[in-house]
């Protein structure tokens, strides 16, 4: 089984599909291939060259890759999984940035107006990358980097992980048009129990 989801390396994207596939039982019978970006994943699962994409619910591409894809490519599975821990990373040679690199969805965790620019990013790893590399003088980023590079960059707040939802797609369309939900899923019980 070939499954694809969004880089680069280290991506929560790449962390989370492994825990995916771990749950399952499969990660050594199922490879992962990461992309730039989501329709370049879609068209993998479409023309056969993977078998399954992974995408966040929450990343800026998903209503896209849901509208544009489809007629062929369908969300078969959903599932919840904590993100890698997140900080407000500095550069330790950096007494007070102007500038602050974030990915759009990730700013409602923080205070923006404590830099004077935001700067974009497409993904928390590139964000992290460039800390690691010095392209930015601080970041919202994975707070891991921080151990790796200690002499260089320090975290000044951190934010931890949040539970975010995921979608699995493929090319055969599991609900034939119904809801398809896990009647004794950790939720259900919760009502069952509430009712």
């Amino acid at each position: 089984m070939n499954f694809i989801t969004l880089g680069p390396a280290g991506s929560n994207h790449e962390v989370v599909t492994h825990r995916y596939l771990a749950l399952h039982g499969i990660r050594e019978r199922a490879s992962v291939a990461l992309t730039r970006d989501f329709e370049q994943g879609a068209q993998a699962v479409l023309d056969g060259s993977a078998d399954f994409l992974v995408q966040c619910a929450v990343h800026p591409a998903t209503g896209p890759t849901v509208a544009r894809f489809f007629d062929g490519l369908y969300v078969i599975d959903t599932f919840i999984s904590a993100s890698q821990d997140l900080a407000i990373i500095q550069r330790n040679d950096v007494e007070r940035p102007l500038s602050l690199a974030a990915m759009r969805p990730t700013l409602d965790y923080i205070e923006r107006g404590q830099w004077e620019r935001i700067e974009l990013v497409d993904t928390v790893a590139e964000v992290t990358e460039g800390l690691a590399q010095g392209t930015y003088e601080a970041g919202l980023g994975y707070a891991s980097i921080v151990q790796a590079h200690a002499e260089r960059l320090r975290v000044v707040q951190f934010i931890g992980t949040v539970d975010d939802a995921w979608l699995v797609y493929g090319r055969t369309r599991l609900s034939e048009g119904r809801i398809t939900a896990w009647r004794d899923s950790p939720a259900g019980r919760v009502f069952r129990r509430e009712a």
